[in-house]
């Protein structure tokens, strides 16, 4: 009886294992793509630069203490046509700082506003944000 067990025995094991209802092979799969954080690829400090001189504008304050310290130290590390930008605008604003009192005071002034323009301008240029 024993031998005609075992060979039963195998044969259901073997007739199991061939089922439809067996799993197959895994598929393959696809992992989805990661998306690219827009802040490795975008100027960030020149964006926080041109939105301080948008708000400074706005506001009328460029010329109040510390606003265009503000906006040269948030482009130093911008973008180069950012960065020089905000270099011409705190150079304008420390020659009308110089030359408060003095005849030459109002040039001075305009020139600071005349770089706050051209740094505008810029900002537009870069797609960031600007006045307007």
């Amino acid at each position: 009886m024993q031998r005609v067990l075992l060979p039963v025995l195998v044969l259901v094991m073997l007739a199991g294992g061939c089922s439809r209802e067996a799993p197959g092979t895994p598929d393959a799969t696809v992992s989805a793509p990661i998306p690219a954080d827009p802040s490795a690829t975008e100027d960030v400090p020149g964006e926080v630069a041109c939105r301080a001189l948008a708000a400074a504008v706005r506001d009328a304050t460029l010329m109040n203490p510390g606003v265009v310290d503000a906006i040269a130290a948030a482009s130093v590390t911008a973008d180069a046509p950012i960065a020089d930008a905000g270099r011409r605008l705190a150079d304008a604003f420390r020659a009308a700082t110089a030359a408060r009192g003095t005849d030459s005071e109002p040039d001075a002034v305009a020139a600071v506003s005349a770089a706050g323009a051209d740094m505008s301008r810029v900002c537009q240029e870069s797609g960031l944000d600007a006045v307007g």
